[in-house]
């Protein structure tokens, strides 16, 4: 796997991504350090949300996912689901139906473009119908490494850095050998002015998930 895809860009960069997603209407906030972020993220998600936490590795290294998930301070929405039968398709659907609208969807992405698009894949799409209409509100934190020029050198990214590195983590959780597959992909270009307060990035100025 090429560097390139781990190293933290000039502050002038940074700035420029920044000042693109907030002119994308997603309010954006830059800070130094892993605890500015785990910080600012629980300012912007009070204690008592109702809260799904999509699988990262971002959210897991700044111990977000442990806090929201067992604490007993959040209403965990992936606790809830992992608890739902599905043994019907009317129990199917209904899990589905939970994950798909909370009150905070959080995660991370893959890729943030100069234009301010935030881009992320998926093997299931599970993540997608939250921070595309569901949630109320949608927080991520991304490190400042998945800063990339535009949508082609965001797809580059996902196939060349993190493909290979989820396909390990699936390998390993599943004990199984077939990795992963981004089967979709899911671009955030803007927010409408209605809904600027919606969405919330936090860029971190350190290596954070792939």
């Amino acid at each position: 796997m090429d560097d390139k895809w781990t190293q933290i860009p000039t502050d002038t960069v940074i700035k420029e991504h920044a000042d693109a997603l907030a002119s994308n209407n997603f309010e954006t906030f830059v800070v130094e350090t892993e605890e500015e972020a785990r910080k600012k993220f629980f300012e912007l998600v009070p204690e008592g949300s109702e809260v799904f936490t999509n699988t990262s590795k971002t959210l897991d290294a700044l111990g977000i996912t442990k806090e929201i998930n067992e604490s007993g301070k959040f209403v965990s929405l992936k606790n809830k689901v992992a608890s739902m039968p599905a043994e019907t398709p009317a129990q199917a659907r209904e899990k589905r139906m939970v994950g798909s609208v909370p009150e905070y969807a959080v995660g991370s992405a893959h890729a943030v473009t100069k234009d301010g698009r935030i881009m992320l894949a998926s093997g299931s799409g599970s993540q997608i119908p939250g921070y595309a209409y569901g949630a109320d509100h949608v927080v991520f934190v991304i490190g400042v490494h998945k800063l990339v020029k535009d949508i082609d050198e965001g797809i580059e990214r996902i196939y060349k850095h993190s493909l290979p590195l989820e396909s390990i983590r699936i390998n390993e959780f599943y004990n199984t050998t077939t990795g992963s597959n981004p089967r979709r992909f899911f671009v955030m270009n803007s927010e409408n002015d209605m809904n600027k307060e919606r969405t919330k990035v936090i860029l971190v100025k350190k290596v954070l998930g792939f």
